[in-house]
């Protein structure tokens, strides 16, 4: 990959996660945001956008925001969504 299109492709993705946070969790802490524009591998980005999509809480985003960054594995039950129903995290019907 070409330096440019990495470039291109870290600043997509860094968007992408923001959104998902936003969508997800609300307004993002500037912390949060500086954080994300700091991380700097297309593959720690990606892990953090299935992450952000999948974690209960923003809680559990920012635990995993500051995880090894050779981190790579989303298990366990703190990316069970039947879980966030049954906590009364969503709404049901």
């Amino acid at each position: 990959m070409f330096l440019f299109e990495n470039e291109a492709a870290l600043v997509q993705d860094r968007e992408d996660l923001l959104y998902v946070l936003k969508i997800r969790f609300g307004d993002i802490a500037p912390g949060i945001i500086e954080a994300v524009y700091n991380i700097s591998e297309l593959e720690r980005l990606e892990r953090l956008i299935l992450v952000a999509a999948n974690a209960p809480s923003l809680k559990v985003f920012l635990e995993e925001l500051e995880a090894d960054e050779k981190s790579f594995k989303l298990v366990g039950e703190r990316f069970n969504p039947i879980d966030m129903i049954n906590e009364g995290s969503i709404e049901n019907g």
